[in-house]
């Protein structure tokens, strides 16, 4: 099965090796295997009408054997039960399994500029608990995850969990867990902040962009128009401007992670100064613009960086997303689209590329930061 992103599996986060809570956290990592999570993929996707055993081995190429063996320590683990009977074409009628939700659950963290959302989710990425609060990335390391780590406490107390996924503005390193110089808070630069999470909560963390965490939500759950599309861009724009952008199926974070960073495209030389130090980014013409409240030429300085995406990389649907955009969907919605479809007009290639708002709403970061834990445990999780 091919992989939809290429984030380090939560089995691989140096000195951990389970979940607090309980001991689900702790076979599921065990239970990592190609074939087992080629199994538990299928049983996640057929949803509570289940899945035969037969059903399993044709789908997965697997002898009807192996399914058995792997499906049995799937039931003495608690991660599927049966799910009745379906009737056979010839025999006796087949056993259907079911997944067992709410038998793992994994924490997605989203720290903005200004708040944080914490999410709870169950094997399917459903969410069943959240929490948000105020924060201030300029407070300080010590306060910032001191804060955040207290609603992840409260968040899964008595629960078992995979680890915590987060995300958060970057530039950082998604391999190591290390932030890089954040815009407008360079005092992040260098911190490690998986590993200090990962003390002091004491299960596995993976970091990542919040564009890319938004952007594997949406590859994985096909929202949005997304499962017909190779390649998308998902904008994002709330505190800050940013991309993820999912290329051939996977999130495209490149060598150094440090791809899909949208909004620091200069487009107006010796414009405003950005956060970032430079000037005439896209970023700052958009905040600046929002600020002064003319959305339109928000939305339209968004649709020529999107325009750039699409011209430098072809890809098929432009996704919108964030608080800021939250607020005016028809107004970037149009506004992109427009420039996107004058694009096209003046190439002579007919339709401009689809715009439309991304599915998942106001937490869908937080979800997708929850899909940097599961997503492995399915084989989704690889490139």
């Amino acid at each position: 099965m091919s992989g939809v992103a290429d984030a380090p599996g939560v089995a691989d986060v140096p000195g951990v090796r389970g979940g607090r809570g309980g001991e689900a956290g702790v076979n599921l990592l065990n239970l990592r295997s190609h074939n087992a999570a080629l199994v538990l993929d299928l049983l996640r996707t057929a949803g509570p009408a289940g899945i035969s055993r037969l059903e399993l081995a044709e789908r997965t190429g697997l002898t009807p054997q192996a399914v058995s063996k792997i499906t049995a320590r799937l039931r003495a683990e608690g991660l599927a039960v049966e799910a009745g009977r379906r009737a056979s074409t010839g025999g006796k009628p087949r056993t259907v399994l079911r997944l067992v939700p709410e038998a793992g659950h994994a924490v997605g963290l989203h720290l903005d500029r200004d708040e944080l959302t914490v999410v709870l989710c169950d094997l399917t990425g459903a969410v069943v608990a959240e929490r948000r609060a105020s924060l201030g990335l300029g407070a300080g390391a010590d306060a910032v995850v001191e804060g955040a780590a207290g609603e992840v406490e409260a968040l899964i107390a008595g629960v078992s969990v995979l680890g915590v996924g987060v995300a958060l503005p970057g530039p950082l390193d998604h391999a190591r867990g290390v932030l890089h110089r954040v815009t407008g808070f360079p005092e992040w630069d260098g911190f490690p902040l998986r590993d200090v999470l990962v003390g002091r909560l004491g299960v596995p963390v993976v970091v990542d962009k919040d564009t890319n965490a938004a952007a594997l939500g949406i590859a994985l759950g096909g929202g949005s128009g997304a499962e017909a599309a190779g390649s998308f861009a998902y904008l994002h724009l709330g505190t800050g401007l940013g991309a993820g952008l999912v290329i051939g199926g996977g999130v495209h974070r490149g060598a150094r992670t440090g791809a899909g960073e949208f909004g620091h495209q200069v487009i107006q030389l010796g414009g405003p100064v950005c956060g970032c130090g430079d000037r005439g980014c896209i970023e700052v013409l958009c905040l600046e613009a929002v600020g002064r409240g003319d959305v339109d030429e928000a939305a339209r300085v968004m649709g020529v960086g999107a325009a750039n995406l699409v011209g430098l990389l072809d890809i098929d649907l432009v996704l919108l997303g964030g608080r800021t955009v939250a607020g005016h969907p028809e107004a970037f919605v149009g506004g992109v689209r427009a420039v996107l479809g004058e694009r096209a007009r003046r190439e002579g290639v007919g339709a401009g590329v689809p715009v439309r708002v991304a599915s998942g709403g106001a937490r869908g970061v937080a979800e997708g930061a929850a899909q940097l834990l599961l997503a492995p445990v399915f084989g989704r999780g690889e490139g």
